[in-house]
Order: C-alpha cells, then sequence, then structure tokens
C-alpha cells in the first residue's frame, strides 16, 4: 500500500512539474507570462471580483487551479501551415508526386485543411493564448482602481504597484492600495427651475437615495436621477429626460465631508437658429385612439370606427373586436395626467391579450390646446392570424423516457367570441423508449401515449360575481380551461386519462404571479389491471418465491413451475392466503409480505378520481434569461375530495365494499397537499455559477383515502433529481427501494452545483444532491418506509459528480455522471463511499439545466 503512495505521488510531482513547464512554451523571449493578480487594501488582501475586474489584465483561466485553455492552446503548432511548406521543401520526390496526382494549388490547399492544420486551428479557437505582462496595461488599471475608489467615496485613494518574477517568465503583480477616509454627504440642497417639477420633488423628497449622513457613492447618484426621471415622467412631465439632472459637489475644506446641490434646468428647445431654455409643461391625455390595425392610422383607410368610454377605436375594416376586450387592456385614459408607467403597463397587458403583437404607442402634442399641454396618445396595433396551424415534431427525455419522438399537431384559433378569447386545440402523439419498464419482448419503442387537448383561453376572470376590486385588470388577470383526453398504451397496465381544469392567474407585480385551480379533475381508468404482475416484477418474484415454499403442489402454477398470472391464479393465491386457506399463516413475514403486495396491487391498477383545487405562488428576482444572480421561491397548497365527500356523505347507496364513499361507481380521492421550492443562483463571476436547489412536499391522506394517487405522489432519483440513482430508484427511506416504482407522499430535497465554462459553448459542473422519500400518515407502517422525526433525515441518500454541458443557444444539452456517495438502504459501515467508483456510476442525458 505504501508502495503504490509512493509512486502515485511521484506520478503527481512528476506531472505538475511537467505541465508547469509548459505553460510559457509559447511566451515570446523577454517577455513574460501574468500568473497572479494581488490586490491589498489598507493591508488586507482583497479577492472580490468587482475589484479585480477592475485589471485591465487578467491571468488566463483555470478549472480548479488548472489551466486547460492555456494548454490546449500550446498544444497547437503556431503555424501549421508553413511547417507543411517547408516539410514540402524537404521532401522534393513527394512533393512532384502529390503534383502529379493533384495540382499545385490543390497541394498549396492542403497545408490549410482540418488533416494538416485543422486540429491546431481548433486547438487555438478552443484554447486560450498566454496573458502576457503589459506595463502599460498595469498603469491603466492603476487610473482604473483609482476611479473605482473614487466613485465609493474615497477621494484621495493611492496605488502602489509591484512586479516580481515568481519563476522562469512567470509575473505577479500586487497593487497595495490605500485608500484613505471615506467622504460622507454633509448636507444636500436643490435649484429646480421648474415649480412644477420643484413641488413633484418636494412631494417625494422623503424616497431620495441621496441625503446627509451617507457615505459618497457615485450608484446612489445614478440611482436618485432614475428615481426622480420616473417620478417626473409617470405625473406628466412628457419631456423630462435624466440627463435634465446633475449634481454640483463641493468637498474643499469640508474635513472629508461633501456638500451636494441638485440641479435640474429647464428643458432646452429650438427657436429658429437657437437653443432657448423654457420650463417643463405637465401634459394630460385629451384623446385616445386606437387603432387596430396599422394600416388604419391613414385617416383615409378608416373604414369602421366608435367611441366607447372616452376611446376612439378605428379600423380599417369592419371592427372585429368587442370595445371592452379592447379598453379593458389599456391604461391610458383620456383626462389623465400623463404617465409612463401606464404606458408600459398598456403595453405588457395588449400583449398578454396574445391576439396582437407588441404595440406602438406615441405621443403627439395636441394643437387644439391653446396651453401646450395636452397630449393625444396613439395605439397602434397589428393583429395576429386568426388561424395558426403549429405541427411539430420533437424528440423528449424524462426521468422515465430515456429516448422519445412526439409529434404534435395544433391549431390556434384567435378571437372566437371577440373578446380576445383564444381556442387552442392540440392532437399529439409520442413513441419513446423507458428501461424503467416491463419489456418481456425487447422491444425499442415500448411506449406510447396519444391524445387531444383543448384549451380556452380569457384575457379576464371568468367569475358570477364581480372581482374587480379584488384583483383589479392592472394584475392582468386570465383564465384557462382546459379539457383533455389522452389513452397511454405501454407495455403494462395502459390508462385512460381525462382532465379538466378551470385556472385564473394573475399578477399582482411583475416579479410575483398567482395561478388558482379552481377545479382540477382527473379521471385516470387502468385499462389492463390484470398486467400487474408483468409490469411490477419485483413484487411478483417476492409473490412467486413465497408461492413456491409454502404451495408447491397445488393449482397456482403454470407449466414452469412459476406462479400463472395471465388466468389469474396470481390473485387466486394472494386471496386464499388473506382468507387462511393455505399454509401462509397470519402474523408472519410471509403473510404480511402477501398483504403489502395486494394493498400496492389495488392502489396501483385500481381506477383513480381526483376532484381537486389548488394555488400556487410564485416569487423571482430573475430579470432575463442571461441573469444569474437571482432567487425564485413558489409554493402550493392543494386539497382534493373535500367538496365531493360533503356531497355524498348524505347518500348511503354511494359506499362499496370496503365502506368508502364513491361518485360514479369510482372511489374519490380525499388528500391535502402542500410544496415548498426554492431556487438560488449567485454569479461568481468569469462564467462560474453557484446554483441551490431545495424542495420540500408532503401529501397528507384522510376520510376516503388512506394513501396518495400514484400520479400525485413522490418519487426520487432521475436526471433533474438525485442523479446519483435512476428514477424511482431511491427511497422510501432505507427501504432499498425494492419495488419496481418507488414512491411514497413525503419527499425533501438538495441540490448544490458549482458551473463553469471550460471553453466557447462547452461547459462544465460539479454536483451534490441529496433527498429522499417516505411515508408519513398513510397506510405503511413499515420503519424502513416511515418518516419517524429526526433521526429519518439519517435516510437523506448523497449522489455527487460532475458533468458536460454543451450550450446550442436555444438549449443545452447536458450529460451528467452521478456516484452513490452515501446510500441509506446499506448495512451500517457500508452507507459511505462504497459505490464511488466508475462500475456503479448513474449516467445522466438531459436537456437544459436540472434547475
Amino acid at each position: 500500500m505504501k508502495d503504490k503512495t509512493s509512486k502515485i505521488a511521484l506520478f503527481l510531482l512528476i506531472s505538475v512539474s511537467f505541465f508547469s513547464c509548459t505553460l510559457t512554451r509559447r511566451v515570446p523571449e523577454n517577455r513574460s507570462l501574468l500568473m497572479q493578480n494581488e490586490i491589498f487594501e489598507n493591508g488586507k488582501k482583497n479577492s472580490t471580483e468587482a475589484v479585480h475586474n477592475q485589471l485591465y489584465q487578467q491571468p488566463n483561466s483555470s478549472i480548479l487551479g488548472y489551466r486547460l485553455r492555456l494548454h490546449l492552446y500550446n498544444l497547437a503548432k503556431p503555424n501549421a501551415d508553413s511547417s507543411y511548406q517547408a516539410w514540402l521543401d524537404k521532401h522534393p520526390t513527394t512533393h512532384r508526386n502529390l503534383t502529379a496526382f493533384l495540382s499545385e494549388k490543390q497541394v498549396g490547399r492542403l497545408g490549410k485543411s482540418f488533416a494538416v492544420s485543422g486540429f491546431s486551428q481548433f486547438l487555438k479557437n478552443t484554447g486560450e493564448p498566454p496573458v502576457l505582462y503589459e506595463e502599460n496595461r498595469m498603469n491603466r488599471s492603476v487610473i482604473r482602481l483609482k476611479n473605482y475608489y473614487f466613485n465609493q467615496g474615497f477621494f484621495n485613494t493611492t496605488v502602489q504597484t509591484q512586479v516580481d518574477s515568481i519563476g522562469d517568465q512567470k509575473t505577479k503583480v500586487t497593487y497595495q492600495i490605500e485608500t484613505g477616509k471615506v467622504y460622507v454627504i454633509d448636507s444636500v440642497s436643490t435649484r429646480i427651475f421648474t415649480p412644477a417639477l420643484d413641488s413633484l420633488y418636494k412631494k417625494n423628497a422623503s424616497k431620495a437615495l441621496v441625503v446627509p449622513e451617507k457615505v459618497y457613492n457615485s450608484k446612489d447618484f445614478e440611482a436618485e436621477r432614475k428615481r426622480i426621471t420616473t417620478s417626473f415622467r409617470n405625473n406628466g412631465a412628457y419631456y423630462f429626460q435624466e440627463s435634465n439632472i446633475h449634481y454640483d459637489v463641493d468637498t474643499i475644506n469640508n474635513n472629508h465631508k461633501a456638500n451636494i446641490e441638485l440641479i435640474i434646468d429647464d428643458r432646452t428647445v429650438k427657436s429658429g437658429d437657437t437653443l432657448v431654455q423654457v420650463p417643463f409643461k405637465i401634459y394630460k391625455i385629451s384623446d385616445v385612439n386606437i387603432f387596430t390595425d396599422n394600416t388604419s392610422k391613414k385617416v383615409e383607410n378608416i373604414a369602421d370606427s366608435i367611441n366607447f368610454n372616452n376611446f376612439n377605436i378605428y379600423s380599417a375594416n369592419k371592427l372585429e373586436y368587442r370595445p371592452k376586450a379592447l379598453t379593458d387592456a389599456i391604461f391610458i385614459t383620456k383626462g389623465s395626467t400623463f404617465s409612463d408607467f401606464r404606458r408600459v403597463l398598456t403595453s405588457r397587458s395588449i400583449s398578454n391579450l396574445r391576439i396582437f403583437n407588441y404595440p406602438s404607442i406615441e405621443y403627439i402634442e395636441d394643437q387644439r390646446d391653446s396651453t401646450g399641454q395636452s397630449l393625444v396618445a396613439n395605439i397602434f396595433l397589428t393583429p395576429r392570424k386568426k388561424m395558426t396551424f403549429n405541427p411539430s415534431l420533437d424528440v423528449t427525455h424524462s426521468n422515465i423516457q430515456d429516448f422519445g419522438i412526439a409529434g404534435n399537431m395544433g391549431l390556434i384559433i384567435r378571437n372566437v367570441f371577440r373578446g380576445a378569447e383564444i381556442l387552442d386545440i392540440g392532437l399529439r402523439g409520442s413513441v419513446g423508449s423507458s428501461r424503467d419498464m416491463a419489456n418481456p419482448n425487447n422491444v425499442f419503442l415500448n411506449v406510447s401515449e396519444y391524445g387531444i387537448d383543448t384549451k380556452l383561453s380569457f384575457p379576464r376572470l371568468v367569475f358570477p360575481i364581480k372581482t374587480e376590486s379584488i384583483i383589479p385588470k392592472s394584475m392582468l388577470p386570465r383564465t384557462m380551461m382546459s379539457f383533455g383526453l389522452f389513452r397511454q398504451q405501454n407495455i403494462g397496465l395502459d390508462k385512460e386519462n381525462f382532465t379538466g381544469i378551470v385556472n385564473y392567474s394573475w399578477s399582482p407585480k411583475r416579479n410575483t404571479s398567482y395561478s388558482l385551480d379552481l377545479l382540477n379533475l382527473q379521471y385516470v381508468r387502468n385499462t389492463n389491471p390484470s398486467n400487474y404482475f408483468i409490469v411490477y416484477k419485483s413484487s411478483y418474484n417476492t409473490l412467486n418465491d413465497i408461492a413456491q415454499r409454502y404451495e408447491k403442489d397445488g393449482d397456482y402454477f403454470d407449466s414452469k413451475g412459476d406462479l400463472a398470472i395471465q388466468d389469474g391464479r396470481a390473485n387466486t393465491f394472494i386471496n386464499d392466503v388473506l382468507a387462511g386457506q393455505t399454509s401462509v399463516l397470519p402474523g408472519t413475514s410471509d403473510y404480511q409480505n402477501v398483504r403489502s403486495i395486494e394493498e400496492r396491487r389495488l392502489r396501483l391498477s385500481e381506477n383513480n378520481l381526483i376532484l381537486a383545487a389548488n394555488i400556487s405562488f410564485t416569487k423571482s428576482s430573475k430579470t432575463d434569461i442571461k441573469d444569474n444572480n437571482f432567487y425564485t421561491f413558489k409554493a402550493k397548497f392543494e386539497s382534493a375530495g373535500g367538496l365531493v365527500s360533503l356531497l355524498t356523505k348524505s347518500n348511503k347507496s354511494n359506499v362499496n365494499e370496503n365502506g368508502n364513499h364513491t361518485l360514479l361507481n369510482v372511489e374519490f380521492s380525499q388528500y391535502v397537499k402542500t410544496e415548498i421550492d426554492f431556487i438560488k443562483y449567485w454569479d461568481l463571476g468569469r462564467q462560474q455559477v453557484l446554483a441551490f436547489h431545495t424542495f420540500g412536499g408532503i401529501a397528507i391522506p384522510y376520510g376516503n383515502s388512506n394513501s396518495i394517487p400514484f400520479s400525485r405522489s413522490y418519487f426520487a432519483g432521475g436526471s433533474n433529481d438525485n442523479r446519483a440513482w435512476h428514477s424511482y430508484r431511491l427511497g422510501p427511506g432505507s427501504s432499498g427501494a425494492i419495488n419496481d416504482f418507488n414512491e411514497a407522499n413525503m419527499k425533501l430535497f438538495a441540490s448544490a452545483e458549482y458551473r463553469f465554462n471550460i471553453t466557447g459553448k462547452w461547459n462544465g459542473a460539479l454536483f451534490l444532491d441529496a433527498g429522499n422519500i417516505w411515508n408519513i400518515f398513510d397506510h405503511v407502517e413499515d420503519e424502513a418506509y416511515t418518516f419517524n422525526g429526526v433521526k429519518s433525515l439519517g435516510d437523506l441518500a448523497l449522489g455527487s459528480g460532475f458533468g458536460l454541458r454543451y450550450d446550442f443557444s436555444f438549449f443545452v444539452f447536458r450529460f451528467d455522471l452521478g456516484f452513490k456517495t452515501y446510500n441509506p438502504s446499506k448495512p451500517e459501515g457500508e452507507k459511505w463511499f462504497k459505490e464511488l467508483n466508475f462500475g456503479k456510476v448513474v449516467v445522466n442525458v438531459g436537456i437544459n439545466y436540472p434547475f
């Protein structure tokens, strides 16, 4: 063992020495490679990204200290095509033979082919050239550092530099920064030339960001400019711009204190050949004109018009919209003060109708107003096509389906009832392959689904009573009614699924939204329940083993001596065991196993009726798709079966042999369910991101149910969950995932992922996934399956691994390798690190990031 350790240490030492030497392979003589920048602020090392980003030169990028891209660049031949020409000159016979076979021009072009220079060019493009130390750039960095600290109130900052050689052609630059004492705002005065703006400013002065006793920071001044501009433009100052604001800062003889004067000039306008300053005016809206198509803004093209609630609506043809459907989406009203906020809200609201492209809104001065304080708002709308046919073909991947091909034929009909309603009819079908499905005939495409989905959406709340006072139209409310009928044909139970949903959604703020399913109906009918033991092989194997040990000479077996499935003899054996008609005695572990198998069979093969209502809340700080410093919080609460239970309790005829109430001869599910989901991203700079995800959910059956429907339960494992386990192959608890599809009614999960750029569009990741599922408050009593308080947190499975991702811009292809780091189902002493090897790695292929 010691000999092996010595050899490994020697190998690592030689490797480090070799790669260290090759770093400077492409560094010219008399030049040096910039290896490190160090910044000391008032004697203390400063490693913050914001400060280091001020430097004009950064060392070559590294992954965990290894400069991969620099090594790739160094592997490339500097002048591959020139080397090729030199090789031809040294081998004239070969040159002549090539020329005879091709031509001189083609032989010359070979020097630029991939076979000769293409690989080297690939290494150069993928790699990163060495960053050479430059004194000029260092001096420019000093100036930028001074400006950076000046903007934070350190007006007397000094920066000293030191350049050190840390090896052959390797350089380290140290920046010693002395900030001095920070300046604090002593007083703030104003000089606003337009009286109307002065009044507006004083009205909102309490919201000012530049105030006495606050440390001087230029970001506060920028934010204050935006705040003042927003306030003025939301209160009628149509022509006001941020450039009209400037500050005078006086720091002379003030003992590190600054006196600030806020100056807002009058508006500059052109009068003849000269520029003059005039006071800003506060504008009101005198008319709102809505043009339902862009061509109709020309008066001669208007064929239809109407005045509705002080809105003028024009159309080049017969008006195709109910006036209220248009005006409800517009927040710019006649007689109101000009407001940028109303313009933005109107644009969002019109876009939310989904029957127009993004609108164009313009304001022009109303020449009829002699005071010059009126604006006419013209809103130009461009309708989308009345009907859109959207066929599509997609390659899919999910936690269960390894590969799938999905086709969809969608028809969208807009403005169905002239109130901006949208009808979406979709026919869809898919075929796929799943390793998790029973597949006795080894069929590759063993999963299929087809069906129809119809959605009707309204740009308002469709409800019997008025809801405007609770959810105003500024929250962009929407109603969606959907109905779906699908049929799954797998090598298994097969299902028919009917769904019906009435959903309301609204957004109180731009980053906050609510979704309410007033009705969420799902009816699942298993069409081949007799196939249960073909699909769930682990249950069958356990049952077959018990039957062979107790009833070797019975009528339960087929010609091969196994428990027969097709003619129902397996079910007969279960019934006989539970009726005490076999030698399997009640109270024994085998009897308990048979009873558990039967309970699970009934649960997974019975038809399900779920009549639920739920509400979801989402809040996110994400600004756009490229934002890598944000959080998203989601919470959901669902209740099922409560209303149906009240309606059926009084009718005793709706009670089945199990003593449970039924609706349409089907036991309905009754449970409450809640979930919390949190995602946080930290942007570490230089294309590095730390991402964190946590989830917690619990569903508690009551009343008519002692378990949760399979479709509403939780599972663990898979490419978007704990990647060290396959889907449905983790948990519940420490049970060891003995079933084919392991699920439960409680779940805890957390994941952390460090993402970094390797080169170009290639990215890498290191991740840790922790989580599990448990049974709680249901029919399962085995402690290995159930959550039993804090001690059950020891059942949290830990997976670790690394991944490779390629960014196609519109989606990300993901390849992750997961290793079981802590396996709670293993005996004590074997839980940690025993499966941390490539022989037991789990390969995950996915589309886009896991969260």
